[in-house]
């Protein structure tokens, strides 16, 4: 009796518990967050395995494409799709910089004032609409010196991301700092290991081969992604309830 009893209260307890409020994760980046044709495999953007990491409430929207910059994705409507669709309580994760950078990529390419203004008008459209953005810097290209030690590729563009972050009082996650440390834990051969590294005739979308320091293949894009994670978990509690328990 005393057992039929204390099930009757937990059931009426948890039909007490209020439904999780459903949000989503927008994602606004390059192609080192994108999601990836099937011609382009096995390279993966960090996004893809990202969407694995929630439970029915939370709902990634990877928005992030290959070449983008924070001009171009302003300029091709992808911004816009972002305020259009998400609402009050949803979460913008920003990362740009490595086409923002590059001189030679004419189209892309941003000063680091245009830079500045752009995530600035990010974050103040964001948090017009209610929405909560999340700084990120550039995931690190691998590169290593003569002696192995990684080398910084993004240091003054990840250095104006820090700082809007921190004027802005932002959420933040140093991808670039985080990521360096993993490759420095890989080393220089074995780093080789999360990058589209294929020799000729290893897969038939690269009959040719494929020297890639920048983009990840499948290991490498969900080791990032649980960089993410292990951020989030100190950084944003708030989607600590959302994080899947189930087994894969």
């Amino acid at each position: 009796m005393k057992k039929a009893l204390s099930v009757f209260v937990i059931m009426l307890l948890v039909s007490f518990v209020p439904d999780q409020k459903k949000i989503k994760i927008f994602l606004a980046g390059d192609s080192t967050m994108s999601i990836k044709l099937e011609k382009n495999f096995p390279e993966t953007g960090w996004g893809m395995p990202f969407n694995h990491f929630w439970n029915e409430h939370l709902t990634v929207v990877n928005k992030a494409k290959n070449g983008r910059s924070t001009k171009t994705f302003i300029a091709e409507g992808l911004w816009k799709q972002i305020m259009d669709e998400a609402s009050a309580g949803d979460y913008v994760f920003i990362q740009f910089g490595h086409n923002d950078e590059v001189k030679s990529k004419v189209n892309s390419y941003t000063t680091p004032e245009e830079f500045t203004n752009n995530l600035l008008r990010y974050v103040r459209e964001s948090r017009e609409k209610q929405l909560i953005p999340v700084l990120l810097t550039p995931v690190a290209r691998r590169k290593f010196d003569a002696t192995g030690k990684i080398e910084q590729t993004h240091q003054e563009y990840s250095a104006l991301v820090r700082k809007v972050a921190e004027e802005e009082k932002l959420l933040f996650i140093d991808l670039d700092a985080k990521s360096m440390e993993l490759y420095q834990q890989f080393g220089v051969e074995n780093s080789k290991l999360l990058f589209c590294q294929l020799k000729p005739g290893e897969h038939p979308n690269y009959p040719d081969g494929k020297d890639d320091n920048t983009h990840f293949n499948e290991l490498g894009a969900r080791l990032i992604a649980q960089l993410v994670l292990k951020e989030i978990r100190t950084t944003i509690p708030d989607l600590l309830t959302y994080i899947t328990t189930k087994k894969p």
